[in-house]
């Protein structure tokens, strides 16, 4: 049994001063406010509830700070949907592939561990990991056809970090007006053949105390209509998460080819509902925006991402009003900074509208803490019962200095966190990770990706 006190914590009804909570087998079994610190380890700052990561790619952090070359420099052709020169979301992809194909089990838990050790410096307790580096660079599954899962695995047990496996199913290259297309290159080693393999190699995946096992749709274009359902059906009631409408293009080709936008071949599908989650949401008609609020669909958005790939700003208002629930996630980790991705849901909010104040800070902690979408229902709450998860945010930083407790998540930035626990466990302890130097455990992990020809 350990006590931790703090001047000041969110809690589910509100900020509270002097508070003491008791942590004993990883619950938080007393929480008291109005207390005095005694022989409790004291804390600073503020105290947050655990964050929760639901969108991630660990593989794309060896990307950041390496796509913003001039487009004459690109070393692939033009990709997908892009045109007259421009760098957008299709350009990036290309980069992307060149890391996808270069790993192999031993360098992805390198770069998966170093990713969720920085993911835990910013107060991420949980991520939702959208996984489909699957098999061999040519498609060939490994001895253990879940060799690369094993890999992020162990990289979110030595993080320390709770992880939800969304073992995605890629079926296809792309879709355009004539229809899906075959995958190439890279994208080989996403496949399984068709869904019916994907369920049976996910059935040999089990869950354990750090590890959840949910499922994913990478998006209408790679997998085609008559596999979503099989798709969703294996899923049971487990996460099942989906990209949704990330770019123009993507709904442009479902109608021409479907008659029909993503949201609606999904809902066609049984593929919405509480148990799912759509990524981005960027481009949503007002009839995709109403099904997805009345279906109760989580929406996570991943606006330093959607900021970076030019994607858009999506209607987080509008779907939080219409009823679906909000997450976050830092996708392609263009930043990992969960007080930077919660703020950007409200200023994108206002770049789009001209209005301030279109979210509250408690929206903005609760879409931060939303650990229901993948799959840990009793975590993200500093209450008796939920799992003892904390964050502790120092006040007196020169980003900090003179922000109201409750408003510290409109002023905090992750280099402010001091202390993250998970479960119980001291992860981060004086801005400082249990692995060590989490700087220098990336650069070993993702230099070497880069030399290779």
């Amino acid at each position: 049994m350990t006590d931790y006190w703090a001047e000041h914590a969110c809690l589910p009804t509100g900020p509270a001063d002097n508070v003491l909570l008791t942590e004993q087998d990883g619950r938080w079994t007393k929480i008291i406010t109005g207390a005095e610190p005694g022989s409790a380890h004291r804390l600073p700052g503020v105290l947050f509830p655990g964050f929760a990561n639901c969108h991630s790619h660990a593989f794309h952090r060896a990307l950041r700070g390496r796509t913003h070359q001039p487009f004459d420099k690109l070393r692939t052709p033009l990709g997908q949907g892009s045109a007259g020169g421009v760098e957008n979301f299709w350009t990036w992809r290309t980069a992307m592939y060149e890391v996808a194909a270069r790993l192999d089990p031993d360098s992805y838990l390198r770069l998966a561990r170093a990713t969720y050790a920085e993911m835990a410096l910013s107060g991420i307790t949980a991520v939702g990991e959208f996984h489909y580096l699957h098999h061999n660079p040519d498609g060939s599954p490994y001895t253990d056809p879940n060799a690369m899962a094993a890999a992020l695995r162990q990289a979110a047990a030595e993080a320390g970090i709770r992880l939800t496996l969304l073992d995605t199913c890629y079926l296809a290259g792309g879709l355009t007006g004539q229809g899906h297309q075959a995958l190439s290159g890279p994208q080989l080693r996403f496949g399984d053949g068709d869904a019916d393999a994907w369920a049976a190699r996910t059935s040999k995946l089990t869950p354990d105390d750090n590890t959840r096992i949910g499922a994913a749709i990478h998006s209408v274009r790679a997998v085609p209509r008559d596999q979503l359902h099989t798709v969703a059906s294996a899923a049971a009631d487990r996460p099942l998460h989906v990209h949704l409408s990330e770019q123009p293009a993507e709904n442009q080709a479902c109608k021409d080819f479907y008659g029909m936008t993503p949201t609606a071949l999904l809902a066609e599908a049984d593929a919405l509902g509480r148990r799912t989650t759509a990524v981005h949401a960027t481009h949503l008609e007002a009839a995709d925006v109403a099904e997805l609020g009345r279906t109760r669909t989580t929406a996570c958005f991943c606006p330093s991402t959607e900021a970076d790939l030019a994607d858009g700003i999506g209607p987080a208002r509008a779907l939080a009003d219409a009823g679906a629930p909000l997450s976050l996630g830092t996708d392609q980790h263009a930043m990992i900074d969960f007080f930077a991705e919660a703020r950007a849901l409200e200023l994108h909010e206002r770049l789009a509208t001209g209005h301030r104040g279109r979210f509250i800070p408690a929206e903005l902690i609760k879409a931060a803490t939303a650990h229901d979408s993948i799959g840990w229902p009793d975590a993200g709450r500093l209450e008796v019962g939920s799992r003892a998860d904390l964050v502790a945010v120092r006040t007196d930083s020169i980003r900090t200095a003179g922000a109201e407790p409750g408003q510290l998540i409109m002023a905090a930035t992750a280099s402010d966190v001091h202390t993250v626990i998970t479960g119980g466990m001291v992860v981060v302890d004086d801005h400082r990770h249990r692995l060590g130097d989490v700087g220098r455990l990336l650069a070993d992990a993702i230099e070497p990706l880069w030399r290779q020809p």
